[in-house]
C-alpha cells in the first residue's frame, strides 16, 4: 500500500509548488566498525602493544557489510537503503618513547549499493558507488603495565575529519571527536581487551526512526593464544548508544565478531572474523566478515644498548659481549684473575716465603711475608700469648707460645711442686701448685670427701661421706638420709628425720631464687596401690606442712603423692623397697 500510495503521489508532489515538493535527506556515517590501532591483535579491540621508542605499523582490513542501513515497517523490512557495502580500512601507527602512539586510518568504500525509500517528505536515496570515508586521527598513551601483562591500562583520544561522502552514507560531513579508556592483558592462555568511551558528534537529528547524535562507545574482547604465541581466537563485541535515545533498538547498535589472528613472522600477521548484528540500530549489518593484514616491522629491544637483543641477552640491563653460550651471551666478561695472594696479606705468593700464612714485607726474600717470632720460640707473635718470653706450642690461645704449665693451674712447671695436677698458688715452695686438700673445710680430706666443694659431715658411708645432709643439684633439693615415718602413717619419727628437715630448710632460707617445690612421697609395692599412693600423699604433706610451721611460705610448696609408680630400686629385695620408699624435694 505504502509503495502504491509514493508511485501515485510522486506525479502530484512535483506538479505542486517548490515549497511542498519532496525532499532529499542527507546521508550521514553509517559504518560502526572502527579498525584498532595497527598492530593489534584484534579487530577493534586494542591489545595496547605499545612497546619500542620508533616502532610503526601498517595495515589494511578489507570489510564487507550487509544490509548495516535499513527501514522497517511494523518491525517487518520495508528497504535495504545501504544494502552491499566493501570496506578498506587503510592506515598506519607509530609507537613513541615506549609509552605514547599516534595512528591515523581511512576507509576506502570500493563498493556500495542500496534501494532509494520515501521518509515522509523526505527522500533516501541510493548510496553512491565508491567513496571515501572520514579520516580518522589518533593518540593513546600507556599508563600503567605494559603489553604481555595481566592488565594494561590506556587511554586516548580520536578525531574524525569532515572528508567522508555524505551521499554515499560514509561520513556526516562534520567533525567527530572520541575520548576513550581502554584496558587489555593476559593470563596464562587467556588474552582479553576492553574499552569504553564517549564520542561527541556534531550531527543531531534523525533518519527515518534512527536518531543521531553524541554517543557512548563500549566494547570487549577475550580468547585464547595458541601454537606458540602466534594464533589468537575469540569473540569481539563492540556497540554504541546515542544519548538522546540511550539504549533504544534503533539508536543502540550492538554487533559481534568471532576472529583468529596468526603471525606469520615476527613482522607479518594475518586474521579473519565474521560476524552479525544482534540490534536494527544503524550500522549493525544482518552479516559482516573481515580479513585483516598487518605488517609491523620488528623492532629490536636492547635495554642495555649492547648490541645484544633482550630475547637474546643473559644480562638484557647490563651491557656485555657475545658469548657462544647462551647462560653467557650479553653479560659482561669477567676481568682476568689477579696474581694469587693466598694469605691475603698484600704480598704476592711469588714472593711470600710463607704463602699459606699472612705475615708482614721485609727485605729477606727467607722471611718476607711471614709472620713476626720475636721471642724465636716458633710460635708467630700474633698467635704467641707470650710472645717476648719463649715458650711451647699449645691449642689453648691463653697459653699458645708461653712456658709450659702442664696442669693448667696457672703456676708454670719450673715452678710446680705438682706439675701434672691443678692446684693453688702458694709461696711454700713444697706446695705451691699443689690441690688444697680440703677444699670445703669441713675437716675431711678431699680424696675422702664424697662432695669436696661442698661442707658436710662424715659418715661411714663413702658416698655420703663429707656431704651435707641437703644439697642443691640437677633440679633437685637432694637429701643424704631418708625422712623416716611411722609404719602405715604419715607421722615423721626422729632426730635424724628433723635434721634432714632443718637441712632442707636452710637450703630453701639461703636460696630464695627457689620460687617453688614439689615435695613428691613414694613408697615400695607392698600392699594396695592405692592405699600407697594416699599413703604417699599424705607424707608428703606432713613435710610440707611441717616446713610451712617452720616459717617457709606456703606458696614455695606443693606436695604430690606418687605411691608405687616410680621405683628406684628393686621391690624384689629388701634393700630395693627400703629405696622406694622415700620423699623428694623437685625444684619447679
Amino acid at each position: 500500500m505504502k509503495r502504491w500510495l509514493f508511485a501515485s503521489l510522486v506525479p502530484l508532489a512535483v506538479s505542486l509548488p517548490s515549497v511542498a515538493q519532496a525532499q532529499t535527506a542527507e546521508g550521514f556515517s553509517v559504518n560502526k566498525f572502527e579498525p584498532a590501532e595497527r598492530g593489534s591483535e584484534w579487530f577493534t579491540a586494542d591489545s595496547l602493544d605499545l612497546r619500542g621508542k620508533v616502532r610503526p605499523a601498517f595495515g589494511i582490513t578489507p570489510h564487507y557489510q550487509y544490509r548495516p542501513l535499513a527501514t522497517y515497517d511494523n518491525g517487518v523490512l520495508f528497504r535495504s537503503v545501504v544494502r552491499n557495502v566493501l570496506t578498506f580500512h587503510t592506515g598506519g601507527s607509530v609507537n613513541l618513547f615506549d609509552r605514547v602512539r599516534v595512528g591515523v586510518s581511512i576507509p576506502l568504500i570500493a563498493y556500495v549499493d542500496g534501494n532509494p525509500d520515501s521518509l515522509g517528505l523526505f527522500l533516501a536515496p541510493p548510496p553512491k558507488e565508491q567513496a571515501i570515508g572520514d579520516l580518522r586521527a589518533a593518540a593513546d598513551v600507556r599508563l600503567a603495565g605494559t603489553h604481555g601483562d595481566a592488565f594494561t591500562l590506556a587511554t586516548g583520544v580520536r578525531f574524525w575529519a569532515p572528508t567522508g561522502n555524505k551521499e554515499a552514507y560514509a561520513g556526516d560531513g562534520k567533525v567527530r571527536v572520541q575520548g576513550r579508556l581502554q584496558a587489555a592483558g593476559e593470563v596464562g592462555a587467556v588474552v582479553y581487551a576492553a574499552h569504553a568511551g564517549f564520542t561527541f558528534r556534531d550531527r543531531r537529528g534523525t533518519f527515518a526512526d534512527v536518531p543521531i547524535g553524541s554517543e557512548i562507545v563500549f566494547g570487549a574482547s577475550g580468547g585464547l593464544r595458541a601454537l606458540d604465541k602466534k594464533l589468537v581466537v575469540g569473540p569481539e563485541v563492540y556497540a554504541s548508544t546515542v544519548v538522546d535515545s540511550a539504549f533504544t533498538t534503533r539508536g543502540t547498535p550492538l554487533d559481534a565478531v568471532l576472529g583468529l589472528h596468526y603471525s606469520i613472522t615476527d613482522s607479518f600477521r594475518v586474521g579473519a572474523g565474521i560476524g552479525t548484528g544482534f540490534t536494527r540500530g544503524a550500522g549493525a549489518p544482518q552479516f559482516h566478515g573481515m580479513i585483516g593484514l598487518d605488517y609491523y616491522p620488528k623492532v629490536v629491544f636492547d635495554a642495555d644498548g649492547d648490541g645484544i637483543e633482550d630475547e637474546k641477552d643473559a644480562c638484557p640491563n647490563v651491557a656485555g659481549v657475545p658469548d657462544p653460550d647462551p647462560a653467557k651471551h650479553g653479560c659482561p666478561r669477567p676481568p682476568p684473575p689477579p696474581e694469587p695472594d693466598t694469605d691475603s696479606d698484600g704480598i704476592l705468593d711469588k714472593n711470600d716465603a710463607c704463602p699459606k700464612v699472612p705475615g708482614i714485607a721485609t727485605k729477606d726474600p727467607k722471611t718476607n711475608g711471614c709472620p713476626a717470632d720475636r721471642d724465636g720460640d716458633g710460635v708467630y707473635d700474633r698467635d704467641d700469648a707470650c710472645p717476648d718470653v719463649a715458650g711451647v706450642a699449645t691449642a689453648d690461645p691463653k697459653t699458645n707460645g708461653c712456658p709450659p704449665d702442664t696442669d693448667g693451674d696457672g703456676v708454670l712447671d719450673k715452678d710446680d711442686a705438682c706439675p701434672t695436677v691443678p692446684g693453688l698458688k702458694t709461696s711454700d715452695p713444697k706446695t705451691n701448685g699443689c690441690p688444697d686438700p680440703d677444699r670445703d673445710k669441713d675437716g675431711i680430706l678431699n680424696d675422702a670427701d664424697a662432695c669436696p666443694d661442698e661442707p658436710g659431715t662424715a659418715d661411714p658411708d663413702a658416698k655420703k661421706n663429707g656431704c651435707p645432709k641437703a644439697i642443691v643439684k640437677a633440679g633437685k633439693i637432694e637429701i643424704r638420709d631418708q625422712v623416716r615415718f611411722k609404719t602405715n602413717s604419715a607421722e615423721i619419727l626422729g632426730k635424724d628425720s628433723e635434721e634432714i628437715l632443718l637441712a632442707v630448710k636452710k637450703v630453701l632460707d639461703e636460696h630464695p631464687e627457689i620460687k617453688k617445690v614439689r615435695v613428691e612421697g613414694h613408697t615400695d609395692n607392698q600392699g594396695a596401690a592405692a592405699a600407697n599412693k594416699k599413703l604417699s600423699l599424705a607424707r608428703a604433706a606432713s613435710i610440707v606442712k611441717w616446713l610451712t610451721d617452720h616459717k617457709i611460705a606456703k606458696d614455695r610448696l606443693t606436695s604430690a603423692g606418687l605411691g608405687l609408680e616410680k621405683p628406684i630400686g628393686d621391690n624384689k629385695s629388701e634393700e630395693g623397697r627400703k629405696q622406694n620408699r622415700r620423699v623428694e624435694f623437685h625444684i619447679e
